[in-house]
């Protein structure tokens, strides 16, 4: 059975399904869904360079590829490439083409340090190594039964703070934009990230499909956001926080877990049965914080590093 990589159709439904299938089934601590897929594919900015790949053996993707540059980097040539290939298709040649299609399509945009996200078993690990790969820092994935689970009860702000939802921001989002990019530019990684292009974080953040901004919370200093945790779901029953942060002049008041409480909360009420986050390895404060709210490590990535060129 042949195996062949091409790009993502974004007007073919059959490849957005097979992408977030198979992402679903190699990962299933992410939300993906066909729309955000093929919103990412649209809205993503042209810098990146974003180019996602599919391994298809008798018309089925068995493999995935999100390819692009980081060109929200203040250091140009860094390329990112994570490669997940159904579980039940392993061994048959995907994951490698994927890699090489990936490798070619960056290097011809000026890549010359590639990072991979390697789920931490050995199999991976080894594979990665095989292609040139390094292991650098890790992550966890963190799960959270919201039906079952007992959540911290709710607390009253403090003098002078007051909880908001993110949705109360629709006519004007840019202070969380502002808020947003403060915080992800303190956040560990080997990559550094700076917002600066608002239309763009608009169109990649705000308003993609998965972003809940009833959900997200926003804690207010003094009527400006001061903290906030931003929320995204699926559609159905499954919750994440892809950030939670403070703003440097207010941390170590608690609230960021004041925020994410409220969130958590909220998302139980709605229906969501479960709640995903992830934290750098080496990010112990917000380790704590998701550990109180009863947060379980169910899976690691390490992050690993190619030089090319």
């Amino acid at each position: 059975m042949t195996v062949s990589v091409r790009a993502l159709r974004p007007d073919a439904r059959a490849d957005l399904e097979g992408f977030a299938r198979v992402r679903h089934a190699a990962l299933p601590f992410l939300l993906v869904t066909p729309d955000s897929l093929a919103h990412d594919l649209t809205h993503m900015h042209p810098d990146a360079h974003y180019r996602p790949l599919v391994a298809v053996a008798d018309g089925e993707v068995i493999g995935t590829a999100q390819v692009h540059l980081s060109h929200e980097s203040s250091e140009p040539g860094q390329g990112n490439i994570n490669v997940y290939v159904h579980p039940g298709h392993t061994r048959r040649g995907a994951g490698t083409l994927l890699v090489r299609a990936a490798e070619e399509h960056l290097a011809a945009h000026g890549a010359t340090r590639l990072f991979a996200w390697v789920l931490d078993e050995r199999g991976n690990r080894a594979f990665a190594g095989r292609h040139g790969y390094r292991a650098s820092r890790a992550a966890h994935f963190l799960r959270l039964d919201l039906a079952g689970g007992a959540l911290p009860p709710l607390q009253d702000p403090p003098p002078g703070v007051e909880l908001r939802k993110g949705s109360d921001f629709a006519g004007d989002p840019r202070p969380l934009f502002e808020l947003d990019a403060e915080t992800t530019a303190d956040e560990p990684s080997d990559v550094d990230t700076e917002f600066t292009d608002y239309e763009a974080w608009l169109a990649e953040t705000w308003r993609h499909p998965l972003f809940s901004p009833e959900l997200t919370s926003v804690a207010l200093v003094d009527g400006r956001p001061a903290a906030f945790s931003a929320a995204r779901t699926d559609g159905g029953t499954r919750y994440g926080t892809v950030m939670t942060g403070t703003a440097r002049a207010h941390r170590g008041r608690g609230l960021a877990k004041l925020a994410k409480n409220d969130s958590l909360h909220r998302a139980r009420a709605a229906g969501y049965t479960e709640a995903f986050t992830g934290n750098d390895a080496g990010n112990g404060p917000m380790i704590a914080i998701n550990q109180w709210f009863g947060y379980e490590i169910c899976a690691t990535e390490v992050r690993h590093v190619r030089d090319i060129g």
